[in-house]
């Protein structure tokens, strides 16, 4: 570590976050490389590490010959401080070199909110912003992950953008890299070149024209690309790429333990859910192969817990053997199975206790919606019976506590749709009373309510996201009604999940918006103390942009959408079918139940794992 990052960490809160040397990196001699990448995650590092698809590709990538991958993460106020003051450049934790030395950057794209983090770690690394002003092949800029499926707002700041599943195109980005590298082609060269790779999105090769009432009106290719860019997914996840070892920090992360991916997409089709539909179609692993990994990361980390990870982990068609297996193992060890993400209809509660006997986690259920009507229309597919069923069970088995996460703000939704979430907390507290094996010990019942945001590739973006007064409104509603003894509540804020619906269904002319709020000082926008909507406010004013028009608007049916010509899989005509469907409150069978034809397979030639 050079001197002047030294002098920085002796000033700051969390020296951990950028001090690097943890145990399980990868360091390469520089005389043995010849393509650098820094992933960089505009996030703190203790969110950014505990992040599965970074450890995979880290690991891909520093898997290949020639190739180094390091991380960088976002710093904290204080860091960044300390940073500017020293002119100390963003650098990589593995090097600590500048991350300007590097042959490609590439974002990670988790959160809407995260935008203004990329623009400032471009910044500190003595970038430019804006892809027309990078004019050599080196620092190529690359974003991926979910915001893709629309990432017009981001756009222009990046060369090009990874859309879907990185395993096997990433390998293939690195070397077309490598030999455009090696033979002198031009920036403009390689990004022909790479328009041609599925799932490859060069966004300067499309133009954007625009109706006089803002919204698109025809998006065209040119430099040969193609008119639609489609996802690129893998499509035998069994043989998957998949790391032996995770890096293992020296601080304390979100979620620090060993974690296996079960498999990939969703048999539900909850209509606002954006990974549901874009992760499709459902490829799942054996439970050999999941065995496997998640013994071998248990001896090559230290770790003493092990997550089953999914969209929805109990739709995992061997599950019970699978935990069977492990539990046998690792019990006697005192390592710990963690299974996340379970439904309320599909609870097991012998599984649980199984699973449990080494640490016993508490219990989260996500009924959405407070009516069954409503739910019909977020097609959640779940009764309250099954949730009351659940909780009874495990009651009677010695739990204590439940955790309930629901929207507000969803389409059709009515006063009665919201007070139906205090109905619900209170059935929960007398399902409490009439079947807790030790009711001396008190129930605690935690709700969580987050506001609607639409999302790009769903059947709800069409929808507008309900205004801001309203939002209050019904959120004073919500706060009325949860005033109830052993029963706590916690609201997400109006102003981030506003702006977060204008981000998210936002078009090109968002990024000068973007560029202002930062140069006005916003960076962490994901965290309280960081957000200030005022100072968006200010930007979306200089630069003529009505937020409204991108956040509380109803799409029109034919409308061009900015995100039409990336093709997650699902069909469009098949997300209006489900809008339409949602507006008469019917729901659609999930996907075990028979296909529903939403094109998916189109990408795989298969059959979806259900």
């Amino acid at each position: 570590m050079n001197k002047q990052i030294a002098a920085c960490l002796e000033h700051v809160k969390k020296p951990s976050r950028y001090a690097g040397g943890e145990y399980g990196i990868t360091v390469k001699d520089k005389r043995d490389v010849d393509v650098r990448f820094a992933f960089c995650f505009p996030e703190l590092y203790e969110i950014g590490m505990s992040h599965l698809g970074s450890k995979i590709l880290y690991g891909l990538l520093n898997a290949m010959d020639g190739v180094w991958c390091e991380r960088v993460y976002a710093p904290y106020v204080d860091m960044e401080r300390e940073m500017r003051t020293r002119r100390v450049p963003l650098y990589a934790l593995e090097s600590g070199d500048p991350i300007s030395d590097f042959d490609i950057l590439g974002f990670t794209l988790q959160y809407e909110l995260n935008y203004t983090a990329v623009l400032n770690m471009l910044d500190m690394a003595g970038i430019p912003l804006y892809s027309s002003q990078r004019h050599g092949l080196t620092p190529l800029v690359v974003a991926g992950g979910p915001c893709v499926y629309n990432c017009e707002p981001v756009a222009d700041f990046f060369d090009i953008v990874v859309v879907g599943e990185g395993e096997e195109v990433m390998p293939e980005l690195i070397q077309l890299y490598r030999e455009a590298k090696d033979s002198g082609a031009s920036k403009q060269e390689f990004l022909r070149r790479a328009a041609q790779i599925q799932g490859l999105y060069v966004p300067s090769f499309y133009e954007i024209e625009y109706n006089a009432d803002g919204t698109v009106a025809a998006v065209t290719p040119t430099n040969g690309a193609p008119a639609v860019v489609k996802k690129r997914v893998v499509a035998d996840f069994d043989k998957a790429w998949y790391p032996e070892s995770f890096i293992v920090p020296s601080t304390d992360i979100v979620f620090d333990r060993a974690m296996v991916e079960l498999f990939r997409g969703c048999r539900r089709g909850c209509r606002f859910c954006q990974a549901g539909y874009t992760y499709r179609p459902i490829r799942a692993k054996s439970a050999e192969t999941l065995a496997k990994q998640a013994r071998r990361l248990v001896e090559t980390t230290g770790y003493d817990e092990v997550s089953l990870t999914s969209l929805s982990s109990s739709d995992y068609p061997h599950l019970e053997c699978l935990c069977e297996s492990l539990v046998a193992d690792f019990e006697p060890r005192h390592i710990n199975l963690a299974l996340p993400s379970l439904r309320a209809d599909s609870f097991n509660l012998n599984l649980m206790e199984n699973i449990q006997k080494v640490r016993k986690s508490g219990l989260t259920f996500a009924p959405e919606a407070g009516t069954q009507r409503l739910r019909d229309v977020i097609n959640k597919n779940l009764r309250e019976e099954d949730l009351q069923s659940a909780c009874k069970v495990a009651f009677g088995a010695g739990y204590n506590g439940v955790k309930l996460y629901f929207m507000m703000g969803l389409p059709t939704e009515t006063d009665e749709d919201l007070l139906g979430i205090s109905a619900i907390a209170r059935n929960v507290l007398s399902n409490f009373r009439e079947n807790a094996r030790n009711r001396a010990r008190g129930v605690r019942v935690s709700v969580g309510v987050s506001t609607f945001v639409p999302k790009a590739q769903t059947p709800f973006q069409w929808c507008g996201q309900i205004e801001r007064e309203e939002i209050v409104r019904r959120q004073q509603v919500l706060m009325d009604s949860l005033k109830i003894k052993n029963v706590t509540y916690s609201l997400h804020g109006w102003q981030a999940s506003f702006l977060e619906a204008v981000l998210a269904r936002g078009g090109r002319r968002l990024a000068p918006v973007i560029e202002g709020a930062w140069r006005r000082g916003s960076r962490l926008d994901g965290w309280d103390e960081c957000f200030d909507l005022n100072r968006w406010l200010a930007s979306f004013e200089e630069c003529g942009v009505d937020p409204a028009f991108y956040a509380n608007r109803t799409l029109g049916e034919h409308e061009i959408t900015p995100w039409d010509h990336i093709f997650s899989g699902v069909t469009k005509g098949y997300l209006r079918r489900e809008y339409e469907r949602s507006l008469q409150g019917m729901p659609t069978p999930d996907c075990k139940a028979g296909c529903n034809g939403c094109g998916a397979l189109s990408l795989t030639g298969g059959k979806c794992d259900v």
